[in-house]
């Protein structure tokens, strides 16, 4: 039941570091591969799904911004959201590679839903970027690869 629970904690750290709130899942994960109790293939799996899965909430969110930016309450300036659709625009879908970048990477996902980029080819490149992130930090934790 521990490890299970475990997993669940882990990716539920993953998919609230993909939203736009301050979380980590990296410690999360350093922490597992260090206790050398769980399956480091599935520590990788679990990780990524949920990180993904977060990106894909925050697509969806960015689907629906548009018809709230002119909102007294809407906490993107007018100028700001042009600005990173401009960027968008000018980096296109490979910009994704960068969504598991601290700071820009959340947002960008967002960005990602507001230009209308379609859905496989979010997931397929968020998948690549995010996945990645994290099979370098397990190779780097366990000494696979010597920094």
């Amino acid at each position: 039941m521990f490890e299970i629970t475990s997993y669940i904690g882990l990716f539920l750290a993953a998919l609230g570091a993909a939203s736009l709130l301050p979380l980590q899942s990296e410690a999360v994960l350093v922490g597992m591969l260090l206790s050398a109790q769980y399956s480091v293939t599935l520590l990788l799996l679990v990780a990524t799904a949920g990180n993904v899965l977060g990106s894909v909430l925050n697509w969806l969110l960015g689907r629906s911004v548009e018809r709230f930016r002119d909102k007294r309450w809407f906490p993107v300036s007018a100028a700001k959201l042009e600005r990173a659709q401009r960027f968008y625009l000018r980096y296109g879908h490979w910009s994704l590679l960068l969504s598991w970048v601290p700071v820009i990477g959340d947002p960008l996902t967002l960005i990602a839903g507001v230009m209308r980029e379609p859905l496989w080819r979010f997931v397929l490149i968020v998948t690549l970027a995010k996945g990645a992130r994290y099979a370098l930090l397990t190779a780097l934790t366990l000494g696979w690869i010597n920094a």
